[in-house]
């Protein structure tokens, strides 16, 4: 496979900010990184011909070894020097159901040109989420997105977010397309989308509600609490019963009241589970989402809710079969107040997130990167959804030559560019070890058996990554190694 060294570049993720950043990519694996310090020794000798993993090694266990984050970085095929720019892993969103004027409800050609405006905006995976309809439609869409990841790897799966809702909390939902989550309807879904359902929204007071919950669970599949009426007691047996996720916080549930806590409290207090949160300064008061965001560190993910308008003009849209007009950029359903969606993408999210949000650039990343990943169980070492998120060592299968425990995530925000040797030491892998183990999951996601981990510019990671200009516009984006068209 062809090397591609990635060179001067201020790197971003959720395990801190290391400056002079390098990273060796085989194919579409991260198998070395390192930093330079001017006037470092040790990897001057390694001419070309050797492999990464044993020119990081010769450098990091030599007696003049460089101090901390010091290397040379080995030869690669293709060179690309970033020139200082801030380089992110890729972006993940779990909740998007089109873009650039196509709903991921329709065709394959549909599927396809949505993405791509995501792609531009730097979101290198994505779950496609569809709306609520008839089973046997859902079907068939659930069939095209299996199509699509057997030719797409940056295709993570299917998300569900109907039709297991709350009549009352639907949404931009069709109310007669609703379903109770009966095990045989469970099943049917499950079994149309053997291996692409990856994620479900339901609402856990419906009639089987909890059973649901426990059959999804049972099948790898993220169960999220949404569009639901839940209460605060009913959201913590959701939890216990496997539930690890929260769909769009505030959005189609009761709000918090000092009497009644509702479910995101119970949400907040569980370290079991993230919240999804739509940053856009419309779903969501950035007031509101600084709280939120600062009352569960690292389990919150930002994600888009996008509908078919986000990256395209005002006017008229549909969501399923409701008709949906955008003004000025906010999605509504035609004729009512009703919010239908998001125009957002995740490079939005992240300006917002920094600017008004509070967040550093080191949790504001994380919560669109590594939070996600650990949502699906494609963080290091491909844990199930529902364990708790951890500190950010690598997983077992990366095998670091030089490279001390990295800081818990929590203590990552006051990570400076003078990294600690523990962060900035060089780290490598060798190409045929990069892919962590399988996770849990009884019924994986068509061609993530030898997924590699997502979420961090780190060995062993997939070589998605963005890089980014001073404003946090994106300039550059790669995704499983390969560089993909922006603007």
């Amino acid at each position: 496979m062809t090397t591609t060294l990635f060179t001067d570049a201020r790197k971003v993720d959720a395990d801190g900010e290391v400056a002079g950043f390098w990273m060796l990519v085989d194919g579409d694996v991260i198998v070395a990184t390192g930093a330079t310090v001017p006037g470092s020794r040790g990897a001057a000798e390694v001419t070309g011909g050797v492999d990464a993993t044993r020119a990081s090694s010769a450098t990091a266990g030599a007696p003049d070894a460089p101090t901390a984050g010091g290397a040379v970085p080995p030869p690669a095929d293709v060179t690309v020097d970033l020139a200082g720019a801030t380089l992110t892993p890729g972006l993940i969103d779990l909740h998007t159901h089109g873009g650039g004027g196509h709903a991921f409800d329709g065709g394959p050609d549909d599927l396809d040109a949505g993405l791509a405006l995501h792609r531009r905006h730097g979101t290198t995976r994505s779950l496609v989420s569809l709306v609520a309809n008839p089973v046997p439609v859902l079907a068939r869409s659930l069939g095209l997105i299996g199509d699509l990841m057997r030719r797409d790897p940056l295709v993570l799966g299917a998300h569900l977010e109907g039709p297991f809702l709350a009549p009352d909390r639907r949404g931009a939902h069709a109310p007669h397309f609703l379903l109770e989550p009966d095990a045989a309807t469970v099943e049917a879904l499950l079994e149309a989308g053997d291996g692409v359902v990856r994620q479900v929204t339901i609402a856990p007071e419906l009639p089987g509600g909890l059973d649901a919950i426990d059959r999804l669970v049972s099948s790898g599949v993220v169960a999220a609490v949404g569009h639901t009426d839940a209460d605060f007691d009913l959201a913590r047996a959701a939890f216990d019963r496997g539930a690890s996720l929260v769909t769009h916080a505030f959005n189609a549930m009761a709000g918090i009241h000092h009497r009644d806590p509702g479910p995101l409290v119970a949400a907040v207090g569980d370290e079991r589970v993230t919240i999804e949160l739509i940053l856009d300064g419309v779903h969501v008061h950035p007031a509101v989402a600084e709280l939120v965001l600062r009352s569960a560190p690292r389990r919150v993910a930002l994600v888009t809710d996008a509908m078919a308008a986000a990256g395209a003009a005002d006017g008229d849209y549909r969501i399923g079969e409701l008709a949906v007009t955008v003004d000025r950029g906010v999605a509504t359903l035609t004729g009512s107040s009703t919010i239908a969606g998001s125009t957002l993408t995740q490079d939005a999210a992240l300006r917002l997130a920094i600017t008004a949000a509070g967040l550093s650039p080191v949790d504001a990343v994380a919560a669109l990167t590594l939070v996600p990943a650990h949502v699906l169980g494609l963080d290091a070492g491909g844990r199930r959804a529902g364990t708790r998120l951890s500190t950010g060592a690598a997983s077992a299968a990366v095998t670091p030559t030089a490279h001390a425990a990295a800081a818990h995530p929590s203590q990552s925000a006051a990570a400076g560019p003078a990294q600690s040797a523990a962060a900035a030491a060089p780290m490598v892998l060798s190409a045929a070890a990069a892919r962590p183990a399988q996770g849990a999951a009884t019924r994986p996601a068509q061609g993530t058996e030898a997924h590699p981990a997502l979420g961090r510019l780190a060995p062993g990671h997939a070589a998605d990554a963005v890089a980014w200009r001073d404003d946090w516009t994106v300039a550059r984006v790669w995704a499983a190694g390969r560089e993909l068209p922006v603007g």
